[in-house]
């Protein structure tokens, strides 16, 4: 065997539990003999998965997923095309798994992994995933919407008001009460001593909730707000929980869900106590279709993502990016991923061999001409670096991946329906819930001051019509006086201002901390 081979393989001989990637590709050559791994423990130190669209991106993270969830580690996919569900059942024998396995030293046996389907909003097939407008907090739902630093501080100033005021944000019709009651002549005076709210930014706002709420995206906030803890879970037998979060169906919508997968990890954040480092992760997080997230970020945005990323690797979360190229990622992220899947990279174009030489450029010193390989491994071979087991670099190592041995594509229709409406938290969140909320309370508040007001326009009408002709107002002025300046009135007006909220705790994102 070639020395440099040797000492490849001798970076990934790790002495405690490791998951199996692959074998070494030395010389044109797949030598069963040097395995590629990655320690357990190091996979809260983050990864990226990358590579052009079908070089194999998808059946590696099934293959990270299978191994983890058998060594009791908790798993999270985004399903953004349908075809991961297929984990759930054994794979399916043949002469292309069979010569993978030989080529690799895998002994390969089809195996199904315990799983729960989810779907956002209950678009699709799957437990419905919502969360709560305020939960959800004005930075990423900005970024839904498209809105510009302005607007988003704007939107900042009315979340903040809502919770002072204990008007709560469940769903879209109720933080569309609260921008059109502050822009009301009752509601201007409200914001005037903390910065007040633009009649243009408020329409601007309304129209982005009114045309996001028309694509029928509406149904993704509201009640019960979906528990992330719920991903921590095990399955009866130990082994970790795959959590498939089923995407086809907006797939058309990615700011959306990129922005969604954001809440969930961010929620994580809040939620989970400090651990440090341990022996395996509490869960690992795939962030597929990664680029969509940054695309159209602010500074303040990814400055927010890149703190989250860093902190929550000592909560016991690891989280994988998954693209096309390494430059999709910022680089303040891109240094926090500490493991490396580069599937192949294609270079038709001037802009491809741009891409090409920046992603060689993320790589460690290699023994490969990694321009050459990178364009030339073929489907389900990749170049990896991970971090070894004492938090170095390992050396770089071209390797042809070993086969899943779940399912390698999606399970029939039936199935998936049958094993959503068989999960134990099916009941917990299928049914919407729509409890009074900021729209109810404000609409109710103007029921009541319309009333008030018909009722001291009777009362003035009616101490008119019994007033003598000629005759003088008693001492005390008139009956609409009197009304306007009674207790009751008062006390009326009183509440409807009283300050009944209170302030919501947030994270970097500006995301409420669920109170439980």
């Amino acid at each position: 065997m070639p020395a440099e081979a040797l000492d490849i393989g001798a970076g990934y001989a790790f002495s405690g539990p490791a998951l199996e990637l692959g074998a070494l590709l030395w010389g044109g050559q797949c030598l069963p003999d040097v395995q590629i791994r990655i320690p357990l423990p190091m996979l809260n130190r983050h990864g990226l998965v990358a590579g052009a669209t079908g070089t194999g991106k998808t059946k590696t993270l099934q293959l990270i997923a299978e191994q983890l969830a058998a060594q009791g580690v908790p798993v999270f996919l985004a399903d953004i095309k349908g075809d991961v569900s297929g984990i759930s059942v054994p794979g399916e024998a043949g002469a292309k798994v069979a010569e993978r396995a030989g080529d690799v030293g895998q002994e390969w046996e089809a195996t199904g992994f315990p799983s729960e389907f989810y779907a956002l909003g209950g678009i699709g097939t799957g437990i419905p995933v919502r969360a709560t407008i305020t939960s959800f907090g004005p930075v990423l739902l900005s970024k839904v919407l498209q809105l510009n630093q302005t607007q988003e501080q704007s939107l900042g100033l009315i979340f903040h008001y809502a919770d002072q005021k204990g008007l709560e944000l469940v769903d879209l019709k109720d933080l569309r009460a609260v921008v059109t009651f502050l822009t009301s002549d009752e509601g201007k005076p409200e914001l005037k001593g903390i910065g007040g709210l633009s009649t243009v930014t408020a329409g601007v706002i309304l129209r982005a909730l009114t045309a996001f709420e028309a694509q029928g995206m509406g149904d993704f906030f509201g009640e019960p707000e979906f528990d992330t803890s719920e991903f921590l879970r095990l399955a009866p037998d130990g082994r970790g929980l795959v959590s498939v979060l089923e995407l086809a169906d907006v797939q058309d919508k990615p700011q959306l869900f990129s922005t969604f997968l954001m809440w969930l990890l961010a929620d994580l954040y809040n939620d989970l106590p400090e651990v440090g480092d341990v022996d395996k992760p509490k869960l690992v997080f795939f962030f597929d279709e990664a680029h969509l997230l940054f695309n159209g970020a602010s500074k303040a945005f990814l400055e927010a993502i890149t703190q989250t990323v860093r902190l929550i690797r000592s909560k016991g979360v690891g989280v994988f990016f998954v693209t096309q190229t390494p430059k999709d990622v910022p680089a303040d992220v891109l240094g926090q991923l500490g493991n490396r899947v580069q599937h192949a990279l294609r270079a038709f174009t001037p802009d491809d061999q741009k891409a090409l030489k920046a992603t060689v450029r993320t790589f460690p010193d290699s023994a490969y001409d990694l321009e050459e390989i990178l364009t030339g491994i073929g489907t389900g071979e990749a170049v990896i670096t991970v971090l070894s087991e004492k938090g170095a670099p390992t050396p770089v190592a071209a390797t042809r991946l070993r086969a899943p041995e779940s399912l390698m594509g999606p399970v029939e229709a039936g199935a998936l329906e049958a094993a959503v409406r068989g999960s134990v938290l099916y009941s917990r969140y299928a049914e919407a819930v729509d409890r009074e909320s900021a729209y109810e309370k404000l609409t109710a508040r103007e029921a009541e001051r319309v009333a008030a007001a018909e009722a001291a326009a009777a009362a003035a009408e009616s101490a008119a019509q019994d007033k003598p002709k000629g005759g003088r107002a008693e001492a005390g002025g008139s009956v609409v006086d009197q009304v306007v300046g009674s207790g009751m009135f008062k006390s009326l007006l009183r509440s409807m201002g009283t300050q009944i909220g209170r302030e919501i705790s947030r994270s970097v994102f500006g995301t409420a901390r669920r109170r439980r």
